[in-house]
This record gives structure tokens, sequence and C-alpha cells, in this order.
């Protein structure tokens, strides 16, 4: 099991507020994935997440705080079922869509009525959102539509020299970005599955949640194409993986097989392990895909889970990775 990461020292704190501060960006660690950081107040900050990622500026960003007295600031109304889902679950990977207060501006609600907001578990984003005092816009720190990253060394090899500063905390712990709930209107509503099991936020709520279909651009994480790598994706059960990773190769294709020990690659095809713990699948997923893309392979296939607990987060970025890119850019 991992080791918990480190707070950060007291010099690389200052050096990270400071870049806050004076509107830089920073590579932000939290326990599902790193951030692109700056200022949620500032919007000359905020323009420049989107420039970085080449993300559209309609795409709203989640605000992270850090304390859950802050989120009265940035919301007009808290609901009851947003104080239960926050004390079972924060700090930790569940974000909350609540109707926005004056203080989140345009530039990171996308010009909606909603602010989506998160309270992360990592010490690291904790110490920092503490000492600087404001709410952080973070969404994930790689390129629009790539695959996200997990570690500081994939924020430096996406972003380079457009980020200011990158912390180091280690591996996410999570390794999939946050769940995220719509409480805004009369029922509570799923917009993206995370790091927290629908089975435990309804459990929560005492009701099951309803699911948001594809359309407008609510929340992060929404386009049909996202998480992907360059290579393709073809996704199959475990009893088809081997078979579908064959018939590609015989079709010219350089294929990798991605799953569980237990499966052999047929000859000529390079075996890539993946985990059939779904908390660990989770955890590593985007690494995967990150090996899949460095092993210079035109197609993977890869061994899906089942929809239980982290399952379905992990069967969402799977799916959105093997999507069509039309969707993205």
């Amino acid at each position: 099991m991992a080791t918990a990461p480190e707070p950060p020292t007291a010099e690389a704190l200052r050096h990270a507020v400071e870049v806050l501060r004076r509107g830089g960006l920073l590579g932000l660690p939290t326990e599902t994935v790193y951030g692109l950081a700056a200022d949620a107040e500032n919007e000359f900050a905020v323009r420049r997440i989107f420039a970085v990622k080449g993300r559209p500026s309609t795409h709203p960003l989640i605000v992270h705080l850090g304390s859950t007295e802050a989120v009265s600031e940035w919301v007009s109304h808290v609901p009851e079922e947003a104080h239960a889902l926050a004390a079972a679950f924060w700090p930790g990977p569940l974000t909350l869509v609540l109707p926005r207060s004056t203080r989140a501006s345009d530039a990171v609600t996308g010009g909606q009525g909603t602010v989506a907001v998160r309270v992360p578990a990592h010490p690291v984003a904790l110490a920092v959102l503490r000492a600087y005092g404001g709410g952080l816009a973070a969404p994930s720190a790689n390129r629009f539509g790539r695959v996200s990253p997990t570690r500081a060394a994939h924020v430096l090899q996406d972003l380079g020299a457009d980020v200011d500063l990158v912390l180091d905390g280690g591996p996410s712990q999570v390794g999939v970005e946050s769940t995220i709930v719509d409480l805004s209107g009369t029922a509570p509503a799923l917009l993206r599955p995370g790091g927290v099991a629908r089975e435990a936020v309804e459990t929560v709520l005492g009701r099951k949640l309803s699911s948001q279909s594809e359309g407008q651009v609510r929340v992060p994480g929404m386009l049909p194409s996202h998480y992907a790598p360059r290579a393709g994706l073809v996704l199959a059960g475990r009893s088809e993986a081997v078979h579908r990773a064959a018939e590609l190769h015989a079709a010219g294709s350089r294929v990798a097989l991605c799953g569980p020990a237990g499966l052999v690659a047929p000859p000529g095809v390079l075996q890539l392990p993946a985990s059939d713990d779904v908390e660990e699948l989770a955890r590593s997923l985007y690494e995967l895909l990150r090996s899949v893309d460095a092993a210079q392979v035109d197609v993977a296939v890869v061994v899906v889970p089942g929809e239980a607990g982290l399952g379905l987060a992990v069967l969402d970025r799977l799916r959105r990775a093997a999507a069509p890119r039309g969707g993205r850019t």
C-alpha cells in the first residue's frame, strides 16, 4: 500500500502562495489527479488555465476549498443533503454542484447559475488552500481531452513551461477524478462517476441518484471523448479480449492487451498488466493509458470492470477514452 504523502515544507508553501497571488498557475497534487490551479477570483489567471489546457471557456471549473465552512461563501444556498454529503465525504473525492453566489464568477461557472465545489483530501492541496485563504479553480493539469496526470512528472511532461510551479505530492491515491453530484435541482443527480462510489452517495442520501444524459457540458469530463491516449482503445470483456487482440494483430495493427493476471497475450501482441481489483485499477488507470502510448502501439484492447463501486468511474473513463476523437481538441 502506498505511503501517505507529506505536507509541503514551509518554503514550498510560501512559494506556491506567491505564485497564486501573482496570478500564476500551480501544478497541485490532489487525491484524485493533479490539478492546474489558479486563484478562482482572478479572471486573468482563470482564463490562463483555459488557454494552457486548450479548453473551451464555456466549460465550468471546480472550485477547490480548504474547509467545508468556506462553501457558504461560494454558493447562495446549502441544502441539508449537501451538509450530509460533506459530513460523510469531505475532505475527499466528491464535488457538489450548488446554486452560485456572487463570489463565483462566469469565468469559473461557464456562465451557468451553479458552481461546482469540493474540499480535497490531499495534505499538500489542503495546506496550500488554507495558506492561500481563497478558492482555487483546478481542472486536471493536462492538455484538454488527454490523459489526466497522477504524478508530478506527468504535469511537467504535458505542460512544461506553461505551468509556473509543480508541487510533488507523490502518486495520486484515488487515481480518477471526483464524483460530481448536482444538488441544485429538485432531485439529486449524478453528473460524473468518480472517486466516491454511487452506492455510497445514495446510502447517505437515502434515495437514488438520477443520471444526466449527454448534452450541455455542465461539469468537467462530460464530453463523449475525453481522457484519451494517442493510441486507439478497444474495450472488451475478459472472455473476448484475447481473441479481439489477435484479430487486430492479424489485420496489421501493433496491439497491446491490457488485462488481469491469467490472460495470455497472443503471439506478437504486447501484454500490459491491469489489476482486477477495481480500486487498484482506478488508481493505476491513467498510468496504464500512458504506458499504452509509451509502447507506441496503434491500439490497445482493455478488459473492462463491472459497474459496481469504483468500477462505474473506471468504465466511464475508458468509454470516453475509447470514443471517436471528433468531440474534443
